[in-house]
This record gives structure tokens, C-alpha cells and sequence, in this order.
């Protein structure tokens, strides 16, 4: 299995275009540190068999970068696009409509999540007559998982947190999922998580049993997005935990055996500057930042 980290910004990207924070002003000033939204794509055995995780309005130009998700030989377009949805925010689906020169999209996305998006967005309304859009469940970890590519996708259950068009849907545990992808032939699973409001314990169950964990890392500290001025809830509140703090994620992630990566960095987060001392923080625990464009072979 080959993961492929297509971007690893939350929404917005870095810079974000209405902003001027350090972040993205550094950004500007030296292009290597941009980043655009996350998203992974999963490569099986075949070369040319492979899947999304979220898409996010940067999809097309994450896929023309990355020759091996281009149309494989002989074939004048790409036949099928299968993208698994691990919530239903815009920064992770509005990309679904960059993918409607498809001629085949099949998304797998839990139940809340497919009505939002079927009945909220009115996705297969404007989808539908550009392309074949067929939906799929996303089982729930634990369960007999959908098989894509060669690779087992199943939903690890996170939280209730919903998007803000649709804050008044009943508030189920399948809102927001990691991806658990498990290759059955090599017998190594990966856990994409990059939203995480709580780490539960069927989370760290799994957490615990993969071999290479991507995890939130929107904000550094709980206090972020008050001292920065973005909101008056803190990241927890926003429903992400932080990297560092009492609430941290990094102290859980550093006791795992897998490989640790953080992602969906916001713009506001000291790690978009590679300077940052926060940097080394994380390495001297054994955790890694993502960046863009990186290849994980598992």
C-alpha cells in the first residue's frame, strides 16, 4: 500500500487568501511553505488502482501533479474516480464537484454524511448530469470492511460534530470518521484521521494496532484560535484536539509503536514555518509533521 499526502492544510490552505497572520504572510513570501487542503490518495497493488480520501477544492491539481493518478496508458480519460469521504465539511467535498469531467465517481461515505451531502448540498442534483455518480456505505471498523483497490476501507467512529449547513441534523456518531485502510496482503493497516475531537477508546484501540497514524493537527495549543483571533471557542471547542497541552494529542501519539504523522495544519499553527522550535518538540517525542507531496510505503 502507498499513501500519497496530497495536501495537509485544514480549510483555507495556507496562505489563505483573506489573511495576513504569519503563517500565511510566510507563506507568501517563501512559496516551499504552502500547503493545500488534505487529502490522500491510496495506492493498491496496481499501479494504476487507486482511491481518494476526502476532496478538497484542490483535487485536480493533486491529481495532475502525481503522474501516476493520471490516465494510465491508452486510455484517453480516467474511467472511474472513487473518493472515501471521512466527513462532510466543504474543505473535504466541495473538490467532488472539480470531479465531474469524470466519466465514473463512486464516493463511500457514512450515513449522516451521505445525506448531508445528497440532501443538504443537492450533490446528485448538479452531479448528476455531468457523470455517473453511484454512492457506497462506509462500514463501520469492526465490521466486514469495502474493499477498494485491493485495500480494506472501514470508518472508525469519532465524533458527532457537524457541519455548519447542516447544525440542525440529528447529532449521530458517524459525522466525522477516520479511514482505517488495511492491506490483506502485506498485513498493513494505516489510520487517516484528520479531524479528531476526542480520542476515544475504540481510537486508540486502532491507534494501537496500525502501523502508520495520521492525526489533527489544526491548532498547536487549545488557546490558538482565541489568542489569534479567529474564534472565541478554543481548538477543543472547534472540535479538534491539539497537538501539545493537557488536551494534546502528542503525549498519546508519542506511546504508539506506528508511525505518527500530523496533518490539516491551519494557517494559524507555528508548524506551517519550518523554523518553528515546535518543530523539534515533535521529533524529540518521534512524531512527524506532514508535508505535502510525501510517499509512505507500507
Amino acid at each position: 500500500m502507498r499513501l500519497l499526502t496530497l495536501g495537509t492544510a485544514a480549510g483555507g490552505g495556507v496562505p489563505q487568501w483573506n489573511c495576513a497572520c504569519p503563517g500565511c504572510s510566510g507563506a507568501r513570501a517563501h512559496p516551499e511553505r504552502r500547503r493545500s487542503h488534505d487529502s490522500l490518495a491510496v495506492l493498491g497493488g496496481d499501479p494504476h488502482s487507486w482511491f481518494l480520501v476526502n476532496a478538497g477544492p484542490d483535487i485536480a491539481e493533486h491529481l495532475e501533479a502525481h503522474p501516476g493518478l493520471r490516465p494510465g496508458p491508452g486510455e484517453e480519460r480516467t474511467p472511474v474516480v472513487r473518493v472515501l469521504l471521512t466527513d462532510a465539511e466543504l474543505d473535504h467535498t466541495i473538490g467532488l464537484l472539480r470531479l465531474r469531467e469524470a466519466r465514473h465517481l463512486e464516493i463511500l461515505a457514512t450515513a449522516s454524511v451521505r445525506r448531508a451531502l445528497r440532501e443538504r448540498l443537492a450533490l446528485d442534483t448538479v452531479l448528476t448530469p455531468y457523470t455517473t455518480l453511484t454512492w457506497h456505505d462506509l462500514p463501520q471498523a469492526g465490521r466486514s470492511p469495502a474493499v477498494i483497490a485491493g485495500i480494506e476501507v472501514s470508518a472508525v467512529h469519532l465524533s458527532t460534530k457537524r457541519p455548519r449547513y447542516a447544525a440542525d441534523a440529528p447529532e449521530n456518531s458517524d459525522w466525522v470518521v477516520a479511514a482505517r485502510l488495511h492491506d490483506p496482503h502485506k498485513g498493513t493497516t494505516a489510520l487517516y484521521a484528520p479531524a479528531l475531537a476526542a480520542w476515544s477508546e475504540d481510537f486508540g484501540k486502532e491507534a494501537a494496532d496500525a502501523d502508520c497514524v495520521f492525526v489533527d493537527g489544526t491548532f498547536w495549543d487549545d488557546e490558538e484560535p482565541r489568542r489569534m483571533g479567529i474564534s472565541a471557542r478554543t481548538s477543543t471547542g472547534m472540535g479538534h484536539l491539539p497537538v501539545a497541552g493537557p488536551h494534546g494529542t502528542a503525549a498519546q501519539l508519542a506511546a504508539l509503536s506506528a508511525r505518527c504523522l500530523y496533518t490539516h495544519f491551519n494557517n494559524t499553527n507555528p508548524l506551517v514555518d519550518p523554523s518553528a522550535p515546535q518543530h523539534g518538540v515533535l521529533a524529540g517525542q518521534g512524531l512527524e509533521v506532514a508535508q505535502d507531496g510525501m510517499v509512505i510505503e507500507l
